[in-house]
This record gives C-alpha cells, structure tokens and sequence, in this order.
C-alpha cells in the first residue's frame, strides 16, 4: 500500500484513525450519530446486491463465455479482403476470418448453409492447401485447448486443424483429419501450445480434389467450467450477488429466444439490431442457468415485449418452469435439462416507455399488452412474479418522454407523460413487483431553464455541465434512488389500491455512467447502496449495470476491480436488518429546482457530509455500521448508541487509496481494504478522507 498503514490509537474510550496522507487538513466540527438498535426496519434483501447483464457486443461472449474464436459459425463472408467489423465494448475488433490461399478459392454457400444464412465452401487444388484461418489468439504455453469443428467433404479430401503460436515450423500442432463424408460431422479438437503468444492462430486447411465445406468450429481453454471461463466465475462468484437479470437491455426487444437453445453449432447467429455486429447465440437461456448455478445467485429473466409476443413468452416460461411432459419443458430435456427450472422472477419488456426501445408503442397501448403477456405467462406458471417495465416522472424527464405526449419536460403525477401510473392505474392484478431504471451521468445535470427546444429531443440539449464539490457529486446517483421512493410516495396518495396491497419496487439496472472505476466512483456507488438500504421496506432488489463491471479482464487473465471490492464489502461485512440512524447535521437543500435528476429532499443521512447506515447482522450477534466519508478532510463523528448494549469488541474495514483516481484491477493495486481489530466500542470516530469504512460491534 502507498500511503501509510492505518494509524490505530486507544485513549480511554476514544477511537481515532489516521487519514495517512490526506490527513493534512483540519477535521470538521463534530458530527453527532445516534444509533438506535432497537428501531430496526424489513430487512435488507441479498438482491440489492445484484446484477445486470445484457449481450453487448461481445460483452458476455469474452468476459464470461470461454469461447476465444470470433464469427465461429460465419456469419460474415470469408475473403482476402480488410475487414469491415468495427470495434465492440471496450474497443475490441473481433478478428475476421481469412482465406488460406487466393480469396476466390472460399466462396459462401447460401443454397445449403450449415447454419445461419451462409457456410464456407472451399474449393481444393491438389497439394496446395486451402482454407480458412483466423489470428489473434491469446496462448499461454503448456495450456491445453479443445474444440470441435463440423466439415463435410469428398472422400480423398485430407484436412488439417492447425494451432500455430509461433513463426517456426515446429512452433504449431497439426491434427490431421482424413475421414470426411458427403454429411456433416463433428471432429473433436485438442492442443496444447508450446509457447505464449498474443497473436496465435488457428488455421484449418485441406488439400486433394474438388471441395470441402466447414460449418462450425469451436475452441476454448480446456479448463472451462461448461463452456464457461473458471478465473471470471470465480471473482464473481465471490462477490455473492443474490441474482443476476439477463437478458435485458435494448437487445432484448429484438431478441428469440429460440435462436438460443438446442445444439450450439446449429443455433444461427443472428444481426444485433440494437449495437453493430451480430450475435452467435451460444450463450442462452440454458447456459445462463448454468450461470446462475455456478455463482450461486438466482436468476431473473426478462421476455421480450418488444418485438416480442405474449405467446412466445409464455412458452419461454413453459421452457424453463414446465414438466418434461409439456411441449417446451419435452424441449428442454431434449437439450439435456429433463428438470424444470423453476425461475421465480419474470421481467415483461425492457424499458418499454422509452423512445428508443424496439416496439416501442403508446402507454394506451402498452398496458393492454401488458396484461396479455401476464395473462398468458401466468397461464403456464402461476407461481411467477411478474414485474412491469415501469418509469417514474424523473424517468420520463431526463429523456424527453414526457415531452411529446403532454408538451412539457417535466410530467404531473397522473397525466398520460407518467408512465408508471399508468401501469399502477390499468394493470395492477398484473403487477406484482415494479422495475425501475436509472443511468446517472457523472457531471451533468437537468436543465431546468433551458426550456423546450425545436426539433428531436436530444437529451445533450436539455442537460448542463456541472462542477461541485465531491460530496454532492457522489450523492448525484443516490438522489435517482430518492427521486424513485419520493415517486412511490405520491402514489400511495393517488393510487387507493396501493393502500391495500402495496406493490414493491426494483432498480433492476443503475450506473452511474462516466463516473470511473476508481475510488471516487466506488464512493458515488457506496452511497447508491446505502440510500437503497434506508429504504428496505420498498426496494426489494437492484442490478447494477453491468454485472461483469467488478471485474477487469483480458483474454488471459482478469482480477477484481475497486467496484467488485466495494460490493463484496458491503455483501461481507453489513448486516441485514437495518436499524435507525439520526445525527445533527441534515442533507442541505437542494441546489437544484426539485424535478427530472432532483428530488425535493437529497439522499443521504442526517450526518452531512458523511453518510450512514447501521444494521445488525441476521443472527442479531453484531451491530454493523457503514460510513461513506466523500470528503477531502477527515471527518469526526461522535457516536452514539442507544436500545442494545455492546461488549466493545469488534472489527473496522476501511476501503480507500490515496486519491480519487486510485484504483485496483489488473495491474493496478491502489485502492485496499485494511481490516483492524477493535478492543473498545468509541464514542468518538475520526474518518480518514475519500474512505468508505465499515465496522462490526459484538452485542452484549
């Protein structure tokens, strides 16, 4: 660690901790907390924790998939040519497949493809090998690979798999594959490499007469856990989510879910309507549930109302909650999963009041389509929870939706620009849960004064950039958690049904975009948790966008990230049930006129400018309790306790680093936790700057 260790000083009941090498200015006056342990609050539910994933690019393809070959069932034409493919997520251009020999001897056969819409057919000239090969393969030397690949061909055609990891002709393995037939068949592939490399190939080449085509082909590290990479699920299996929602986002409203399931090799890959490129397919709703079983979290699946009908979605969840005996579930088992799944947590749309979602359409109409798809869902499965696409009027705000339905910005409470009373008002049997969304931009805020602007609405033209202090920029994506419970409280007034049989709430997708994955945005992010957590009795679970967004990753290697160590620690280190925090010093008031991105009242506790939380732990053992200090300074808290008695033994956890950009992942190590023994309970609690830290009391 950089800075100085933890200064760690006992004076009578006083606990002071250094603040290293911020500690230079002078703490703010004192800051009274009173924890109140026997005011305790719905527990905190494992699902705020969660995570959202959707297939972006080659997102969940590279991260979480093991599959190291790019357009492995040809989707684009195979040629000579400089590829077209632009750069995914993250910057990455997916390698393109290349003729072995003149291009015009690989031409795509769209008469009779393997799958999809095209397969190569490549045309032999005797001695001379021809086919196809793709480079930019990461090898490790002594890693083994397997694989498969799927030819048919004339009788006499000799072919070979070739990994090459270097430029010398020992520096490759070759498996020769003699037997082709006038039919499809799979050839098992397996290679160790020699050597490392970062542009290794694979190259499958024949030589004879006439013509061989290659429907498929396949590699990955041999270590894979079921198609999956084990050093990715291992980190994330670690950070005990509670669910993971797939598959979300815009691409779910153009997505079948057929197209993903059965025989990988056979599943066509298909356009991404949504980003550039195509999707392979190979990840589907069976391998998410093999997902699901390896992290150990419960899964939440989102069907398609966009493009989508309810009739698919119902047989969705026939798919995956049906007896082997029904249709779907007799599909199910012929893809190798005889027992049902049995999914508790349905999604019906993806932002389906958004402008730029696929199938988007009028709430008059939406809410009719609602109610069939639940209709139709529930007819296979009554046990499901179904939750709505909903959108508060912040929601319909901050992306002009509002603005061409009642022909202002900012939506009244009731009026057709307020998306989710519409729901609440026209599909209440049908709801059982309610999903909210947020994206909040690090930087910018709602432009109140800017006033309706000619043309398209263009969110750009309606925010402003914004300089504040730290504190208030971390609490920017905590004041849209607000803005949602301050929104469910207007309904309750408005809304009798919601007095008898109150409909509870989600953020099943929230980022704070641009923010950075560093201490500064771990900050933001840790006040996002703790205002989800003041509000238990409503907020039953959240998916932080996006899951794999605690990790960072290369082809090789991947680490846990300064997002991935935040969320652990709070899913480690906090309790679960939630207890009564007062102080001396309330959030301050708004800066902002209250609408879009501004609630009436800020997030955070009456402990300005940290932020508190407390909780015992579910066995009632331990008082835990969370301070975010997004300050420069130090900060003193004088603690008080009140409703239980403690022993004063316990633990302290303080995340931090010596600046805001600090961070920790891959080849950085700049942000750590430094647990601390505590012998007696303070009165008195010195927070060092930018720190999140936790502490754990053990209960007389």
């Amino acid at each position: 660690m950089p800075r100085e260790l933890l200064t760690f000083i006992l004076a009578g009941t006083v606990l002071a901790f250094g603040a290293g090498a911020q500690s230079g200015a002078a703490p703010a006056k004192s800051i009274a907390v009173i924890i109140d342990g026997s005011k305790t609050a719905v527990p905190i539910s494992p699902y705020i924790y969660g995570q959202f994933i959707e297939h972006i690019g080659d997102l969940i393809n590279r991260s979480l998939w093991a599959e190291m070959l790019d357009d492995r069932k040809f989707y684009n034409d195979v040629n000579s040519k400089p590829s077209q493919q632009k750069p995914g997520r993250g910057g990455r251009v997916p390698a393109s497949w290349r003729s072995i020999g003149p291009g015009e001897s690989v031409v795509m056969d769209r008469q009779n493809p393997y799958v999809g819409s095209q397969t190569p057919l490549v045309q032999l000239a005797g001695e001379a090998p021809r086919g196809i090969q793709q480079a930019g393969l990461a090898l490790r030397k002594g890693k083994a690979y397997m694989g498969r690949v799927v030819l048919r061909g004339e009788p006499g055609t000799k072919v070979a798999v070739t990994l090459v990891w270097g430029p010398g002709p020992g520096d490759r393995q070759v498996i020769p594959i003699a037997r082709l037939g006038t039919s499809y068949s799979k050839f098992p592939l397996k290679f160790t490499a020699g050597g490392d490399s970062k542009d290794g190939r694979i190259e499958i080449s024949a030589t004879g007469q006439g013509s061989f085509h290659i429907g498929a082909v396949s590699l990955m590290p041999a270590d894979n856990i079921r198609g999956f990479r084990p050093d990715t699920i291992t980190l994330l299996k670690q950070q005990r989510s509670g669910m993971w929602r797939w598959p979300g986002g815009n691409y779910l409203s153009a997505h079948e879910w057929r197209d993903a399931v059965g025989d990988p090799d056979k599943r066509p890959p298909r356009p991404d309507p949504v980003r550039s490129g195509f999707q392979p397919n190979d990840v589907g709703t069976d391998e998410f549930m093999m997902l699901m079983e390896l992290l150990g979290v419960d899964p939440f699946i989102s069907v398609s109302s966009g493009f989508g009908d309810a009739w698919s979605a119902a047989q969705l969840v026939e798919y995956a909650n049906g007896a082997a005996t029904t249709p779907m579930g007799r599909l199910r088992a012929a893809n190798g999963h005889p027992a049902p799944y049995n999914i508790k947590w349905w999604g019906i749309g993806n932002e389906m009041y958004g402008a730029w979602q696929f199938g988007v359409m009028p709430l008059s109409q939406y809410v009719v389509k609602h109610n069939m798809f639940a209709e139709a869902m529930r007819k296979v499965d009554p046990r499901i929870t179904l939750l709505a696409t909903g959108a508060t009027p912040d929601e319909m705000a901050i992306y002009g939706l509002a603005l061409p339905v009642v022909g202002k910005l900012i939506p009244d409470f009731g009026s057709p620009g307020d998306w989710d009373f519409g729901l609440f008002t026209r599909c209440f049997e049908s709801i059982d849960v309610m999903s909210e969304h947020f994206y909040c931009y690090a930087g910018q805020r709602f432009d109140h004064s800017s006033g309706v602007k000619p043309g398209p609405f263009n969110r750009s033209n309606y925010m402003v950039k914004v300089d504040e202090p730290l504190v208030e920029w971390a609490r920017r994506p905590a004041n849209r958690v607000r803005n949602k419970v301050e929104a469910y409280e207007e309904y309750l007034q408005r809304i009798p049904a919601l007095k008898t049989r109150r409909i509870p709430m989600v953020i099943d997708e929230w980022a704070y975009t641009g923010a950075g994955n560093n201490l500064k945005g771990a900050l933001a992010n840790a006040m996002v948790l703790q205002e989800m957590f003041r509000h238990s009795d409503l907020i039953k679970m959240a998916g932080h966008t996006m899951g794999t967004s605690s990790i960072d990753y290369n082809d090789t290697e991947s680490a846990l990230n300064t997002t991935g160590m935040l969320f652990k620690l709070y899913r480690d280190r906090f309790g679960t049930v939630p207890v009564q925090v007062d102080g001396n010093s309330p959030v301050p008031a708004p800066l902002y006129p209250v609408g879009a991105d501004q609630p009436r009242v800020n997030a955070g506790s009456p402990t300005h400018p940290v932020d508190v939380t407390a909780a015992l732990t579910s066995d009632g053992k331990f008082l835990t309790l969370a301070v975010i200090n997004p300050n420069e300074s130090a900060q003193e808290l004088d603690l008080g306790v009140k409703g239980i008695a403690l022993l004063g033994k316990g633990r302290m956890w303080r995340m931090t680093g010596d600046s805001l950009n600090a961070a920790t992942g891959l080849g950085r190590n700049e942000v750590q936790i430094v647990e601390t023994p505590v012998t007696e309970a303070p009165e008195l609690l010195k927070i060092a700057p930018i720190s999140i830290t936790l502490y754990q009391f053990e209960k007389q």
